[in-house]
């Protein structure tokens, strides 16, 4: 392998473990903090991306415009969903809620036929964003890929600053270590809950939002992300941004170069990678010993 496809295979590893870093960061809050089982987190990433495919065209080259949209949008459904089904999950049992997020996968697959189709779509390269650049003599890289990361990098940057400078983050990290505590302390935790939802399902949507353009829009394309965001999780450790940061960029340079050196063994790397991480390190990377 020479520099530049070394080069062209790292970059794609960081871009693939950023965007990972946008989806397991939502669905590593809302597990930690309200221990919600939630099977539904794919699907914000499916509905995401088919928000991307429906506003493309309204918005043309305006992508960032199209993204600040599906942002508020995907939060507003958040707060609705946080308020119609999911604060009624946080005293029930694992099974209960595992059937009912279940459930809204069923649903949003369902509408998604009904408004849409079954059809694979594609979502437009913004023009501003359509080129690439040489890497080497024969090799070259989209600039689209590169502005994905630096968008993940960006909104990673101002997670840091939100979970670690503000109250609310103070009041995430308190919850996310001891819920119960923060509820005797007379934090308002159905607010804290919703707006923490809602971060996780724009976050999510954000995620599929951004790899519209570079992949096809189709059915089930949330349940192919699930696992891999549950691995993150699990690995990064449950309630840790810092964790699901460290393990999604672990995950992309395993899948990446997995399907590089081992292309008929790449499936098992990063099931490979979680199983060691957890006889090492049972609660995960960045979570403190008990």
């Amino acid at each position: 392998m020479d520099f530049a496809t070394f080069l062209v295979q790292c970059l794609n590893a960081v871009q693939y473990g950023l965007l990972l870093f946008l989806l397991a960061s939502g669905l590593t809050l809302i597990f930690g903090i309200m221990g919600v089982i939630n099977l539904a987190h794919g699907s914000f990433y499916m509905i995401g991306a088919y928000m991307a495919f429906v506003l493309a065209p309204a918005f043309g080259d305006n992508f960032l415009a199209m993204l600040a949209v599906g942002i508020v949008l995907a939060a507003v459904l958040g707060f609705v969903l946080e308020w119609a089904f999911f604060s009624f999950l946080y005293e029930r049992e694992h099974l209960q809620q595992v059937l009912m997020t279940y459930a809204l996968i069923l649903v949003f697959e369902e509408v998604r036929s009904l408004t849409v189709g079954n059809d694979v779509h594609g979502v437009p390269v913004p023009s501003w964003l359509a080129g690439s650049i040489p890497l080497g003599d024969l090799m070259t890289y989209p600039v689209y890929r590169l502005f994905a990361s630096a968008a993940c990098i960006v909104l990673a940057i101002g997670m840091y600053f939100v979970v670690n400078r503000t109250r609310l983050g103070m009041m995430i990290r308190a919850g996310a270590s001891n819920r119960d505590m923060v509820r005797g302390l007379g934090v308002d935790i159905k607010t804290l809950y919703r707006i923490v939802f809602a971060a996780g399902v724009a976050l999510a949507a954000l995620a599929g939002m951004i790899a519209a353009p570079m992949a096809s829009v189709y059915p089930g394309m949330g349940g192919s992300v699930l696992i891999i965001c549950f691995v993150v999780v699990v690995i990064g450790g449950i309630g840790s941004i810092t964790g699901a940061l460290v393990a999604s960029l672990l995950v992309g340079f395993v899948d990446t170069f997995g399907k590089v050196f081992f292309a008929e063994y790449s499936g098992i790397g990063v099931y490979l990678l979680m199983a060691i991480i957890l006889i090492w390190r049972p609660e995960g990377l960045l979570t403190k010993r008990a």
